[in-house]
């Protein structure tokens, strides 16, 4: 019996790896699941990793035969667990030190920084807002 969605459970490699297809590719049987891999992949594994993703409430499995699997989560939520973890393992749950981290290491655009403004302006209304 598949989990209530909530948040998203941390994820191993290979089940985002499957994920990354669902979202390519829809809904997918389990030999079009490993074609559309594009990699030698053993059937009982795609089997194996698509029931656990159905398991936890990430994928749907269709009860038509043979069975379609599709994902039941956006590429959305999986980033937004995976950004969360980031910044509370690396910066203990600070946004700024990420940020300075990125600003300085990497190439920003103009829109990236027009979209920053944004974000900060947001955050600040909010705060103002006394929504915190």
């Amino acid at each position: 019996m598949a989990k209530k969605r909530g948040k998203v459970p941390r994820l191993p490699e290979g089940e985002i790896e499957i994920l990354e297809m669902l979202w390519r590719e829809s809904a997918v049987t389990i030999q079009q699941a490993q074609t559309a891999l594009g990699q030698p992949i053993g059937y009982t594994t795609v089997q194996t990793r698509l029931n656990r993703l159905v398991e936890k409430g990430l994928a749907k499995k269709s009860k038509t035969r043979p069975a379609h699997y599709s994902a039941a989560v956006t590429p959305e939520e999986v980033r937004e667990r995976d950004l969360e973890t980031l910044v509370e393992r690396v910066s203990s749950g600070r946004v700024v030190p990420l940020v300075a981290h990125l600003i300085n290491r990497r190439d920003i655009s103009p829109e990236e920084i027009a979209e920053l403004k944004t974000l900060i302006e947001q955050a600040e209304r909010k705060t103002k807002g006394g929504k915190r």
